[in-house]
């Protein structure tokens, strides 16, 4: 360090700020340039509708990866796919040390596993409560509650101040599984002094609390005692206490538990290898349900978002091998509608409704509670930690625009709302956004890593709307046409729409005919020539611009 170019902390986030999921978030001390950096979670989020072809997205690293040698370790908070679902698709291009507690480590092996370079990976297991060094960081993890096991804040101490990384959270009284908060820890912390607080801001919109898991089981209980035939209950296969609270209140009913997709059965793995579910019996395999009778069974299932390759989503359209559902038959979505996924959720519950089977959300009845912070809760962590400076992050701009004016109605000196790319120097001098990095977001489209905004989902989309058309050109010795053209369409025409393309191919025939000599010996002319008259074609006729492309054959 020098006088000249002194040591700064910097916060980044390429991922999760401005939106809700992909979480990656970048930590940098040092001289601007030089920093050592350490990143905090590294997550996916799931493509909808509007991506055709595509699952899922994660965010672009290339930032990070160009200092790959400067990036110390990446710290994951807990194991929800928003926060280290992206970790077996860009670990090779970060190639840094691993720390997590050992639930989420058991799900991440999991994941690592189905790769071919597991065995590099160097993982530090952190236990609850931890304190570790990651380069010139001195990371504490402070137990939180949330809708998984074992999530963690971050306290991230530096030479220029602390950070208070607060991960995904809520205050659970009586979370059902885990520990409740360490309240104790957040209060010290505050105490000793925190310079910025980095906080989650889904539920900033909600007044009051999230509510408690342990409230749930009296509810479920109730509703399922009401059901006289086969109940099927959807929720988030992370949520091993809602698994935990679901497979109570069966039993209070005298019900045994199906689990119904594979991530459930490898959260279950996961949570029994940790000692979480040690009183709930063992679930009973899909294959073996149809042995039990209507009234005495209960399935859980994954797909409470729609997603149609999900288990309950399979049952709804009766392609499940082993499971149905039908008439009398009850179904409970405990989960939220995650924004994005209203449309898909709505098709599957009309679904289920057209198979006669009853359907309850939460809308109709308290059967979930949320694993994020409402606004009580939000202001009782400002009352903790005492920060000097707020930056909201796991939410849209809506809500980090009303998160940061919540923080400022807790005294909070300094609330900087920021999105993807912004880089914010927190330390020394006055903080603020001091910078723009290139940012973005990747897809997993086959078994390849695309730019999601890229041509290749550019022109899928183009297709998707506006067809393909791909016109045969077979061109003689003296360069005029030595057979009639061919033209080939994918979605644009409707059977009996001759005259369509008895037209594209007459704008083909006469764009050939007005073309120069010298340029019918072009083959790039050609095929542009060619091209851009079937196009104007079809948007002639049909108002549609079409993907077109040209076979010319020179004989």
């Amino acid at each position: 360090m020098t006088a000249e170019n002194p040591d700064e902390l910097i916060f980044l986030p390429l991922g999760g700020a401005g939106e809700i999921g992909m979480n990656l978030n970048l930590y940098g001390l040092g001289p601007r340039g030089r920093e050592t950096w350490v990143m905090v979670d590294l997550g996916i989020t799931f493509a909808n509708a509007s991506q055709p072809g595509l699952d899922v997205l994660m965010p672009d690293p290339a930032f990070i990866v160009e200092r790959r040698e400067q990036l110390a370790g990446l710290v994951l908070t807990h194991a929800h796919e928003d926060h280290l679902g992206a970790v077996p698709y860009l670990w090779e291009r970060l190639q840094c040390p691993i720390y997590a507690t050992p639930f989420t480590l058991s799900v991440l092996k999991r994941k690592l596993a189905e790769t071919d370079f597991a065995d590099k990976v160097e993982i530090i297991e952190v236990p609850l409560g931890g304190r570790f060094q990651v380069g010139p960081f001195d990371m504490e993890l402070i137990t939180l509650t949330h809708s998984i096991p074992e999530p963690n804040a971050i306290a991230i101490r530096t030479s220029l101040g602390t950070i208070l990384h607060t991960g995904d959270w809520k205050f659970d009284p009586s979370p059902v599984i885990g520990d409740t908060a360490d309240v104790a820890a957040l209060q010290k912390l505050g105490e000793e002094g925190v310079l910025a607080i980095v906080c989650d801001s889904t539920n900033v919109f909600t007044p009051g609390d999230s509510g408690s898991e342990g409230d749930l089981l009296e509810s479920l209980t109730g509703i399922i005692a009401g059901c006289s035939k086969k109940v099927a209950v959807a929720c988030f296969a992370s949520n091993v206490a809602r698994l935990e609270t679901i497979s109570k209140a069966a039993l209070a009913n005298d019900r045994d538990v199906v689990l119904a997709g594979r991530s459930l059965w490898r959260m279950n793995d996961a949570a029994r290898e940790n000692g979480y579910l040690g009183d709930v019996p063992a679930f009973i395999s899909e294959e073996d349900a149809g042995h039990i009778p209507d009234d005495k069974v209960l399935f859980i299932c994954t797909g409470s978002q729609g997603e149609p390759r999900a288990a309950l989503s399979r049952i709804a359209h009766g392609d499940h091998a082993h499971l149905t559902l039908g008439d009398g038959d009850t179904v409970i979505f405990s989960s939220r509608i995650i924004p994005g996924n209203e449309a898909s959720i709505g098709r599957l519950h009309n679904e289920l409704v057209r198979q006669r089977v009853r359907v309850i959300s939460p809308n109709d009845h308290f059967i979930h509670v949320s694993g994020h912070p409402a606004r009580d809760e939000l202001t009782r962590m400002y009352q903790l930690s005492q920060p000097k400076i707020s930056i909201p992050v796991h939410g849209e701009r809506r809500h980090l625009d009303a998160h940061a004016a919540l923080a400022r109605a807790c005294q909070v000196p300094k609330a900087i709302v920021n999105e993807n790319g912004g880089m914010i120097r927190l330390a020394p001098g006055e903080p603020g956004i001091c910078g723009e990095v290139p940012c973005g977001r990747l897809a997993l489209e086959g078994n390849r890593l695309i730019p999601w905004d890229g041509e290749l989902t550019k022109s899928r989309i183009r297709a998707l709307y506006h067809g393909t058309a791909t016109v045969t050109v077979a061109l003689g010795e003296d360069d005029k046409l030595c057979a009639e053209p061919v033209l080939t369409t994918n979605g644009l025409l409707e059977d009996g729409e001759e005259d369509i393309v008895d037209a594209a191919l007459d704008a083909a025939k006469k764009a050939l005919m007005e073309m120069k000599a010298q340029d019918r010996r072009d083959d790039g002319k050609v095929r542009e020539a060619v091209r851009i008259a079937v196009r104007r074609s079809f948007r002639k006729n049909l108002d549609k611009k079409p993907i077109c492309s040209v076979h010319l054959i020179r004989l």
